[in-house]
């Protein structure tokens, strides 16, 4: 069966080309050219995922998801903007956005992050806490500056092992040793609430410390 998306975006040449690009690919698509237009759609079906533009005339994206997040709506959302930086990112994270694209991006990648945050609507598995993921790059936000995340600088291979044990949390995914060795030492330098693990002939695990253990070499 078809997914179904709704695309809100107030821009009608993107609104109209992402949904002819998403049917191209096998997704049914509703669009709305308005957060009010898109709160009354949800409000008699449900879909699968929503494409939601942040800036739009009226109701702002941002807004809209905090609402529709405040009433229990769980449906995954990309959120898209024209904004640069990671603090925009995160704002987007912080109200509810399961992913976040910036403008402009290439049809193949929302279709890619769309099967992607669709598959794991089932996982109640959250990134660790100082641990952030948006715009294909992780970052770190400490407790003392929220608002100023910085890239965790990662290699390829370090950045696709940490993407493999984060989707979602507690996946087990193989890997040379010395890579994840590269990436334990990185992440423990920042985060004293997170290791990674050795299992034995299968690969590696990353794992959430409880308080007592933080700071602490695991076997």
């Amino acid at each position: 069966m078809n997914k179904t998306v709704l695309v809100i975006d107030d821009d009608d040449m993107l609104r109209r080309t992402l949904a002819a690009g998403l049917r191209s690919e096998g997704f049914d698509v509703i669009t709305a050219d308005s957060a009010e237009q898109g709160e009354q759609i949800l409000n008699k079906i449900t879909v699968d995922a929503i494409v939601l533009d942040r800036m739009m005339t009226g109701r702002d994206g941002l807004s809209f998801l905090n609402e529709r997040r405040s009433i229990g709506d769980a449906t995954p959302v990309i959120m898209l903007t024209a904004l640069s930086g990671p603090e925009n990112a995160i704002a987007g994270l912080d109200a509810g956005a399961n992913d976040y694209l910036a403008k402009p991006f290439q049809l193949r990648e929302l279709v890619l992050r769309l099967n992607n945050i669709i598959r794991k609507t089932d996982s109640t598995s959250q990134l660790p806490a100082g641990l952030v993921f948006a715009d294909n790059e992780f970052f770190i936000r400490s407790p003392e500056n929220p608002d100023s995340p910085r890239t965790l600088p990662l290699s390829g291979e370090e950045k696709k092992l940490l993407v493999h044990l984060t989707s979602p949390t507690g996946n087990i995914a193989p890997a040379a040793p010395m890579v994840a060795k590269r990436l334990r030492a990185k992440l423990n330098s920042v985060l004293s609430n997170i290791d990674i693990i050795t299992i034995r002939g299968r690969g590696y695990k990353m794992v959430i410390l409880a308080p007592e253990l933080e700071n602490k070499d695991i076997a």
